[in-house]
C-alpha cells in the first residue's frame, strides 16, 4: 500500500512497481489508509514523510503500534541523521530519501515483504504446532528430516515403550523428549531429567534408585530415587552412553522388572515410568566395542529417532534464527526484527558444529550487540563471519574431488537458489550480482558441456 498525496508520485508507482511484481494499492490521505489497512492487510506500507493530514513519522508510529506485523517504509526528502533516528524510533522498516529512486524503493519493499513472509511462516509453523502438536512449541522446522521427527512424535507419543533419541550435541534431544511427554497419555505427570555424564557413578546410582536410611555415610534419612519420583510420567536419561558398565545391569533389571530397590534397602518399590534416553554417541559401535551392554541397548531402543544436525536442515536455520531474534529482542526490550540477505547467506553457509544450541547462543549475542532493527554482519561473531566451507575430500587429498573455480561457482549458485526456493531475484541479491548476470551464468551452465571426469560426464 502506497500512501502519498502527490498524484504524480502515485502514478509513477502504479506504472513501475507492478513491473517488479509488486501490486500497488494507493491512498491519498493517512485517514483513508488507516480505514483500509484492517480490511486489505497489505504486505508492506510505503508512506511519505510530508503528508498534509498526518505527519509521516506519526503515521508510521500509529501503524506499527496497531499492526506490528506490517513493515513500513518511509519516503522522505530529509536524508539527515535526525530523520533516520526518528524513522527507526517510529518503527519504520526502512526509509528512502527523495528524489525517488524506484530501484532502491522496490528493493526496500521486496526486502520488507520477504521479511514479513518469513515472520508469517515462522508464526504459521508455531501456531500449527500449538494447534495440532501441543508438545512442539519449541520444535521449529520445515525440512523433510524434521517433519519425520514430528511424525515420529505423533505416532509414538501415546505409547509406553522406551525411546532412544540419537543426534549430535545441541540438536534438541531434550525438546523431543519433552514433546513425547506432553503429547503422551500422561502430560500432567512429572517430567524428570538427569544427565548421566554429569554425575559420578555412585551419585548417579543413588539419584536413580534412591537410598535407605544409613545406606552410606551422610544418609540421615531415606530418599526416593528418580525412577520412583517420575512414576506416572517420564524419566529422561540424557547422555545414556556415558553410564558406567557397572551401573548398566542395575538399570536394566529395574526397567525389566518395573521395580526399583533403593541403595541399602532389602525391599523393592514398583514404578510406572516411561523412559526416554538420549545420546550423542554411536551406541551400536559402543556395543560392538564392549562399552555398552547389548541387552540394555535393545531395552532402551524399542523406538528410535535420530535428530539431524543443523547443517543438514537447509533453511530451517533461518526459521530458527528468526524465532531466536524475536525471543531475545523481547527479553532485552530491543527493536531488532530480523536480519538481511547477507546475514541469511552466512547463516546458511556456516557448518554449525554446536547445532541449534550454538545458533541460539550466537543470536542472543548478536541481538545484545545490535544497534539497528536488523542484524548485520558486524553483529555476528568473527569466526562465523570468517567461515569459509572447505570440502572434506579436498582436505583428505582426494584429487578426484578437486574442481575448477567455474564448477565451484556453479555449485554455489545452485545451493543458493535451492536455499531461497528457486527465486532468482533473491539469489542474485544474496550472491551480490545482477539478475541479468545470474541469468547469463545459468544459461551458460545449461549450454556448457560437462567437463571430463565430472559426475555428469562419468554417468553419461
Amino acid at each position: 500500500m502506497a500512501i502519498n498525496d502527490d498524484d504524480d508520485v502515485l502514478a509513477r508507482l502504479l506504472v513501475t512497481l507492478p513491473a517488479r511484481g509488486l501490486e500497488v494499492a494507493c491512498c491519498r490521505t493517512a485517514e483513508e489508509a488507516l480505514n483500509r489497512i484492517p480490511h486489505e492487510q497489505p504486505d508492506v506500507i510505503m508512506t511519505d514523510h510530508g503528508m498534509r493530514d498526518i505527519d509521516g513519522i506519526e503515521l508510521c508510529e500509529r501503524i506499527v503500534s496497531t499492526y506490528p506485523d506490517i513493515p513500513v517504509v518511509l519516503l522522505t526528502a530529509f536524508g539527515t541523521v535526525e530523520t533516520a533516528v526518528a524513522a527507526m524510533r517510529a518503527g519504520a522498516f526502512d526509509f528512502i530519501v527523495k528524489p525517488l529512486d524506484i530501484q532502491a524503493l522496490a528493493s526496500s519493499l521486496e526486502r520488507a515483504i520477504r521479511q514479513r513472509r518469513l515472520n508469517d511462516e515462522v508464526d504459521r509453523l508455531q501456531q500449527r504446532s500449538g494447534d495440532r502438536k501441543p508438545g512442539f512449541g519449541e520444535l521449529v522446522g520445515q525440512s523433510t528430516a524434521m517433519k519425520q521427527v514430528f511424525t515420529f512424535v505423533e505416532q509414538t507419543a501415546c505409547l509406553n515403550a522406551s525411546v532412544l533419541i540419537t543426534g549430535e550435541s545441541g540438536t534438541g534431544k531434550e525438546l523431543v523428549a519433552r514433546a513425547l511427554h506432553r503429547k503422551g497419555k500422561r502430560p500432567d505427570g512429572p517430567f524428570v531429567a538427569v544427565n548421566c555424564a554429569a554425575l559420578p557413578e555412585a551419585l548417579l546410582e543413588s539419584e536413580l534408585f534412591g537410598y535407605a536410611r544409613g545406606a552410606f555415610t551422610g544418609a540421615q534419612g531415606a530418599r526416593q530415587g528418580l525412577l520412583a519420583t517420575s512414576s506416572g510420567g517420564t524419566l529422561f536419561l540424557d547422555e545414556i552412553g556415558e553410564m558406567s558398565l557397572a551401573l548398566q545391569p542395575k538399570l536394566l533389571r529395574a526397567l525389566q522388572e518395573r521395580k526399583v530397590r533403593p541403595v541399602g534397602s532389602d525391599s523393592e518399590t514398583p514404578f510406572d515410568t516411561r523412559v526416554v534416553a538420549a545420546t550423542n554417541r554411536d551406541l551400536e559401535s559402543a556395543v560392538r566395542e564392549g562399552d555398552f551392554r547389548t541387552d540394555l541397548y535393545f531395552r532402551l531402543n524399542v523406538l528410535g529417532v535420530h535428530l539431524p544436525p543443523l547443517r543438514n536442515r537447509g533453511t530451517d536455520v533461518l526459521l530458527l534464527a528468526q524465532g531466536f531474534v524475536e525471543q531475545y529482542a523481547a527479553e532485552m526490550s530491543k527493536s531488532v526484527v530480523g536480519f538481511g540477505p547477507a546475514v541469511a547467506e552466512r547463516l546458511l553457509a556456516y557448518d554449525w558444529p554446536g547445532n541449534v544450541r550454538e545458533l541460539q547462543n550466537m543470536i542472543e549475542r548478536a541481538v545484545a550487540l545490535a544497534r539497528g532493527r536488523q542484524l548485520i554482519m558486524e553483529d555476528l561473531p568473527e569466526h562465523v563471519r570468517a567461515y569459509r566451507p572447505i570440502r572434506r575430500a579436498a582436505l583428505s587429498g582426494d584429487a578426484t574431488e578437486l574442481t575448477t573455480l567455474a564448477e565451484v561457482e556453479k555449485r554455489h549458485i545452485g545451493r543458493v537458489l535451492k536455499a531461497v526456493g528457486g527465486s532468482r531475484t533473491d539469489a542474485a541479491r544474496i550472491l551480490g550480482i545482477g539478475r541479468k548476470t545470474l541469468y547469463r551464468k545459468l544459461r551458460d551452465y545449461e549450454e556448457r558441456p560437462p567437463r571430463p571426469g565430472s559426475s555428469s560426464a562419468r554417468h553419461s
